[in-house]
């Protein structure tokens, strides 16, 4: 190791943290919906000349507005359709809404038009025997005349993307980059070289782009556009004198589309959270208490090590916040409870160095003299605890980063936030922590007691394994059998019971109502539990009108409403009262179960090519009978599956995959370094080899699933009804994925290897190292 790199490590830590503080400090968080509330707009869908304003329409129109929203950088909104005609969006901390208003509503019909004349020439003095679809358009570079446009030759449904960049070569400013798909590249080629063909100067040589019944820009071809042959790569610009933010909010349209029918805003006003501070004050308590209970846990079992490791966890912390904020990241209530784990999980790298440590302690030999230096065997157990450290974050990644290009809404935050935590999570471990642990190490105080700095003891359960000595993969058949007992029953859960579906995801009924007293959102929202609807949205609007969103419910359940509030408000009168759709349609379930399809997909075949397809078969198949058994247990129970219950499933999946990737990280180093043993088969070594990396790696996954349980348990236990159901699905997915590593994961690989063995690398000759080898192990 270079003498130098300690202090490259402190600079590097140093920096990342004063970057964090100042991000921190300096940039406000984005609360979202349940949490601050936001901007309620009603728009209503209105008949066009081609297109009647139904439901099919409404629908097809509120998915264009949802990717208007992602693309205008508003996280977290809530888009749901009211009726046959109406769509109620929710914008969380939009500073401007009647900016918003104004983006998101515009219709934006995009189409590409060759020129025929300008006003004054002779071709256009009038209009007689044009094409009927043709127009004529003031021309945006030449105020006072006007441009005669031929049939559209493209349209937006041609344009495959759409961003604002900066065009500093040509010196047009902010511009907006358009590609186009499949026949859309030949109609640009065709339309730019019949251009190309007219004289210089004629207005036939340019190319008309029209939005929304205006010319916003009509460039002349150049010179080197060659005649018929046009402008190929599918690609064109479009420029207009536009400023940063208007060049974003155009591409922002012209890639989320054309809405089919136009819209019409009816209401607009502000709501209040969706959560009340009670709820938001036992979330934050149970969440504080979680992580004292973690931090204490650390430090008892690793003891200097384990106070090292909680500032860095601190640290992490301060890393992950700045950096959502920093991009603009909307947290909402589960997303704050999930960043709370991640930094109970963030605990897995630090406990993955320390009981390398230790191990490497364990075999030094006997000093006679003076103490043994704590740091070698530190280093020893960062670099052994490298691969497995990298293998497990990449397959997280690889899932996050998908989940970030395929899906939309709050499945493409949750991809954002994973990232996030993966990222720091690992600046954390390999960077704070080693810095940290480097300095204490040297110490001569530290060095002399071993024991204070958590590297001497083996441990509790490390010491129970060693007398007791179990061989789990003996009886690797009857875990199986366990595991698809399990399966089973969770899959007839799912089949009989069937999914309680959140109103997320089928819909249900608004009700406003108006009291004759102030009522406070608090005082209402305990009056709907009091009629039997706990779970339902209480939210203050406008001037004190309360909002209440249900599942599908009865005139009589409305009416129990209704007399509950009476109770507290006076007289009550319906203000609003009308079905609403799904918040998750069915074209962003679409997109998350596609973006969840590939991100296993990448992650079986990272992990085929950095271990076996064995191996990688055996790790998703855990993963999946994992999701299984949450999904199942929640269909036996009754609990409702929401957006809430989504964000615990995909956590999930990442620390599942995780925790068995460990193992088979050790697995892969043992194998590397015994090679196949003399007079035994390869199968009956792998069952070994498995058995020993089970072994050596249980004190990590018990001391890390430890680690994230305090939290869990005080989130379950003490949050509230608002996180309760978030923090079972994570908690059984927690144990679960702890359990399916041994009976599930490693069985599946042992009888994969069984039937199809793979090479297995044999151990060199103890000496037989060449004169340039320096025998480390990359």
């Amino acid at each position: 190791m270079s003498p130098r790199a300690p202090l490259w490590r402190a600079l590097i830590a140093l920096a990342v943290v004063a970057a964090s503080l100042y991000f921190a400090l300096t940039t406000p968080a984005r609360l979202g919906l349940d949490l601050r509330g936001g901007t309620h707009i009603v728009l209503e869908t209105r008949d066009s000349p081609g297109t009647r304003a139904n439901s099919t329409a409404t629908d097809r129109a509120l998915e264009v507005l949802r990717q208007r929203v992602d693309a205008l950088g508003v996280a977290e909104p809530s888009l749901t359709r009211s009726g046959e005609r109406r769509v109620i969006v929710e914008l969380p901390g939009v500073h401007d809404p009647r900016e918003a208003v104004e983006v998101i509503g515009r219709t934006a019909q995009l189409s590409f038009h060759p020129v025929l004349a300008s006003a004054g020439s002779k071709e256009g003095a009038g209009d007689g025997g044009r094409a009927p679809d043709t127009r004529t358009l003031p021309d945006p570079d030449a105020p006072g005349r006007l441009l005669h446009l031929g049939s559209p030759a493209l349209t937006g449904r041609d344009v495959k993307d759409a961003k604002a960049v900066l065009d500093t070569q040509s010196g047009n400013g902010w511009t907006v980059a358009l590609s186009f798909r499949g026949s859309g590249e030949k109609a640009w080629a065709r339309v730019t070289g019949a251009a190309a063909c007219a004289a210089p100067g004629d207005a036939s040589r340019r190319v008309a782009i029209v939005l929304d019944d205006r010319v916003v820009s009509a460039p002349a071809m150049q010179q080197s556009v060659p005649c018929r042959t046009g402008i190929g790569g599918g690609s064109a610009q479009i420029s207009g004198g536009f400023g940063a933010a208007e060049a974003r909010e155009l591409a922002a349209l012209v890639k989320g589309g054309a809405l089919p029918v136009p819209v019409e805003v009816v209401e607009q006003r502000t709501v209040g959270p969706t959560l009340g501070a009670e709820a938001i004050r036992a979330s934050a308590g149970a969440a504080i208490i979680g992580l004292i209970g973690t931090a204490l846990f650390v430090i008892a079992v690793y003891r200097l090590l384990g106070v090292l490791a909680t500032v860095a966890l601190a640290l992490y912390g301060l890393i992950s916040y700045a950096a959502l904020v920093a991009l603009g990241a909307t947290l909402t209530l589960p997303g704050l409870a999930g960043f709370v784990l991640t930094i109970g999980m963030a605990v897995d790298a630090n406990v993955l160095v320390f009981e390398r440590t230790r191990e490497e302690y364990a075999r030094l030999p006997l000093r006679r003299q003076g103490p043994a230096d704590l740091r070698k065997p530190l280093h020893k157990g960062f670099g052994k605890a490298w691969s497995a450290v990298v293998d497990s974050n990449v397959t997280t990644l690889l899932a996050a980063g998908l989940l970030f290009f395929f899906a939309t809404g709050p499945v493409k935050g949750f991809g954002v936030t994973l990232s996030v935590g993966v990222a720091a999570s690992m600046v954390s471990a390999l960077v704070i922590t080693r810095v940290l642990a480097d300095w204490a190490l040297q110490r001569d105080g530290v060095r002399r007691r071993p024991g204070l700095a958590g590297v001497a003891s083996g441990g509790r359960v490390r010491a129970f394994l060693a007398r007791r000595a179990p061989r789990p993969m003996r009886r690797r058949r009857t875990w199986l059998a366990v595991s698809g007992g399990l399966l089973a029953l969770a899959v007839a859960g799912i089949g009989l019971r069937g999914l309680h579906l959140g109103v997320e995801f089928t819909g249900g009924r608004l009700v406003e109502y108006a009291t004759s007293r102030p009522l406070d959102v608090e005082k209402a929202r305990a009056a709907v539990g009091e009629a039997g609807f706990p779970r339902a949205v209480v939210q203050k609007a406008g001037d004190g009108d309360i909002v209440v969103r249900t599942g599908d419910t009865t005139d009589d359940d409305q009416r129990r409403i209704r007399t509950s509030l009476e109770a507290h408000g006076g007289m009550v009168t319906v203000e609003r009262d009308e079905r609403i759709g799904p918040a998750l349609g069915s074209e962003l379930r679409g997109k998350a179960l596609i973006a969840l399809g590939a991100a296993v997909a990448a992650q079986l075949a990272y992990l085929s090519v950095r271990f076996r397809w064995t191996f990688a078969t055996a790790a998703v198949g855990a993963m999946v009978q994992d999701v299984l058994l949450v999904v199942g247990l929640f269909a036996w129970l009754g609990k409702p599956v929401d957006s809430v219950f989504l964000a615990a499933l995909l956590t999930v999946i990442g620390y599942s995959v995780n925790d068995t990737v460990v193992v088979f990280d050790r697995v892969r180093e043992m194998r590397r370094s015994r090679g196949r043993q003399p007079g035994a088969p390869g199968r009956a070594s792998l069952t070994s080899v498995v058995d020993d990396a089970i072994l050596q790696t249980l004190p990590r996954t018990v001391n890390t699933g430890m680690g994230v349980l305090f939290v869990l348990a005080a989130l379950t236990v003490l949050g509230g009804d608002s996180l309760a159901d978030f923090s079972l699905a994570l908690l059984a997915g927690v144990l679960f994925g702890m359990a399916s590593t041994v009976l599930t994961a490693a069985p599946i690989a042992v009888t994969l290897e069984g039937r199809s063995p793979g090479p297995v690398p044999v151990r060199t000759r103890p000496g037989a190292r060449s004169r340039r080898d320096s025998g480390a192990v990359v």
